[in-house]
């Protein structure tokens, strides 16, 4: 498959620009630091006692203020969304590059994770240095009580070794908690051990406190080689041969040192105020309890909650937090909107399926009587519901469908849900669209699956058939499992039976019958599902067109 400059530029030139700016800062950062204490004066003296250690801790350290404080900013939901939503982000560029954020954070915490570990085996070399190379002449450096003193001993009795010992392992909990196999396996502890990042932030502070690194204060007074009272120029240390043959320079006093002011606080303090800030405004938000107006049972373990919420609105697209204190009382999961509120409707709807410990205690408070995965046609419960704590809504990448002449919206199973909303919005006559035609595929195992948004589907069609826009809507269904494909053999689901097909999309011959229907013209791919659905349509829109038609990837992605 061949990469299209131009569509790769479309697709993937803003991240690349990006991520080559932030290793850029990274790099400059770290050689900085570097030479500043392998050149620098102040730095002299401890340079000869610590050696290249000194400099790759200081310059790790510098590059780790720097993440830890980027790594907090794609986490501020709230001025993600603003930026969106507000025009701030008026191109459509700046909004991709939003949705984006997630990975920036993944890659901010790798980096984190890497230069802990060059700073942490810096810091090792530092201590042994310290013990074994103390200095009688300038007592003020040592970190160490007398030459060999054991470097454990060192590490356990003051504040940097200390903290430090408690920062690599809160970052290896929440490194390892971080896998994929973890997060799909069992989320609540990647959510219990992510949150450790208070703690983290907490001990941050105070690691710098202690004062182990010194720099000289009076090199006018005492340049770093100068003789000193008691010694001759025929004594001095080869290290110290730095003047030229023949001259004499006395020290007019002996040398002071004093520790290095904190840095850490001066880095993390912006993000971390914005973000505790964004926290506050999202719990007073959040305060008062949605009411759940209706539980409806679908196929194949999934449930349709319907709630209510004073001054709730939301644009097609979004998601929210939900939090559940029945279930549990920190815990929030993210779920896309599938109905939002409108003049005429206030309530707004979610779909999630019953996988993993969290949904399946919230399905048996919402309906413990009942079972949903035998059920045909939807159940409506009336009963008493728990409370439930609704955050949000937050903006996705989803929300762009409406801003493209032309877009593809591909789900798989469930995935469907973003999408959901923005049919319910084409069915409600939102205003202000500029899309002109949608492709919709949805890929299903099985085929009542289907019947999640049959109804919804079938509306859609109908309004755009009395509309005479027949074409303005392109749907195909595919289901993988061949049992029981006479299912949905119900005169009401006729529009979708014509359009239901066997086995899996044939995406290369997709994408050419897109381009030659929209020539030169901008596509935005949108794909809510499994992992090698989305590789495969991201190589799609990267590849070369004869059409000329860019195809702009967009993956869902809670951030």
């Amino acid at each position: 498959m061949v990469v299209s400059l131009r569509s790769w530029v479309a697709n993937e030139g803003g991240t690349h620009l990006v991520l080559v700016l932030w290793i850029g800062a990274n790099t400059w950062l770290f050689l900085r630091t570097f030479l500043l204490y392998y050149t620098g004066q102040q730095y002299h003296y401890l340079y000869r006692m610590l050696g290249l250690g000194l400099c790759i801790s200081r310059a790790s350290a510098a590059v780790l203020n720097l993440n830890c404080s980027l790594v907090l900013l794609p986490m501020c939901r709230n001025v993600l969304t603003f930026v969106r939503g507000a025009n701030v982000a008026s191109s459509r560029k700046a909004r991709r590059l939003l949705d984006k954020s997630k990975n920036f954070h993944a890659a901010c915490g790798v980096s984190i994770c890497i230069f802990s570990v060059v700073h942490v085996s810096a810091h090792l070399v530092n201590v042994s240095n310290f013990s074994v190379s103390f200095s009688e002449d300038f007592p003020a450096l040592n970190l160490a009580r007398y030459r060999g003193e054991d470097p454990k001993q060192i590490i356990l009795t003051t504040i940097p070794g200390v903290t430090g010992v408690l920062l690599v392992l809160i970052l290896l909990l929440m490194f390892s908690s971080s896998a994929h196999s973890v997060r799909a396996s069992n989320y609540e502890i990647f959510w219990y051990t992510h949150n450790l990042f208070i703690v983290f932030y907490v001990i941050l502070m105070v690691h710098m406190v202690g004062g182990v690194l010194k720099y000289q204060t009076n090199i006018a007074a005492h340049p770093p080689g100068c003789l000193r009272a008691n010694q001759s120029g025929a004594g001095r240390r080869d290290e110290e041969m730095e003047w030229s043959e023949g001259e004499e320079r006395r020290c007019r006093e002996e040398a002071h040192f004093q520790a290095n002011d904190p840095q850490t606080w001066l880095w993390v303090s912006g993000p971390l105020c914005v973000y505790c800030a964004e926290r506050f405004y999202r719990f007073i938000r959040s305060c008062d309890p949605a009411t759940v107006v209706a539980v409806v049972g679908h196929p194949c373990d999934v449930i349709e909650l319907r709630m209510l919420k004073k001054n709730f609105a939301a644009r097609p697209g979004q998601y929210i937090l939900l939090n559940c204190p029945g279930v549990s009382s920190f815990e929030s999961h993210p779920f896309t909107l599938t109905t939002c509120p409108t003049e005429n409707k206030k309530t707004f709807g979610i779909h999630l399926r019953v996988v993993g410990d969290w949904t399946e205690r919230f399905t048996q408070l919402l309906l413990p009587e009942s079972r949903t995965d035998v059920a045909i046609l939807p159940l409506v419960q009336q009963r008493r519901y728990p409370k439930l704590y609704v955050d949000g809504p937050f903006g996705s990448p989803s929300e762009e469908v409406f801003n493209y002449d032309v877009s593809l919206c591909v789900a798989g199973g469930i995935g469907v849900t973003p999408f959901a909303c923005v049919l319910h919005a084409l069915l409600d006559g939102w205003p202000g669209f500029r899309l002109q035609r949608l492709y919709f595929v949805w890929v299903c195992r099985e085929l009542q699956s289907f019947y999640w948004f049959a109804e919804l589907l079938c509306a859609v069609h109908h309004k755009l058939w009395h509309e005479n826009r027949p074409d303005y809507f392109n749907l195909k269904l595919y289901v993988s499992q061949t049992a029981d494909l006479q299912g949905m053999s119900e005169e009401k689901y006729r529009p979708l039976t014509s359009r239901l097909l066997i086995g899996r999309p044939r995406w290369q011959l997709l994408f050419d019958e897109i381009g030659m229907t929209n020539r030169h013209k901008r596509v935005g791919v949108f794909c809510c599902g499994p992992k090698g659905i989305s590789r495969t349509l991201r190589r799609l829109c990267n590849s070369s067109r004869s059409s000329k038609t860019i195809f702009e990837f967009n993956k869902e992605s809670f951030s």
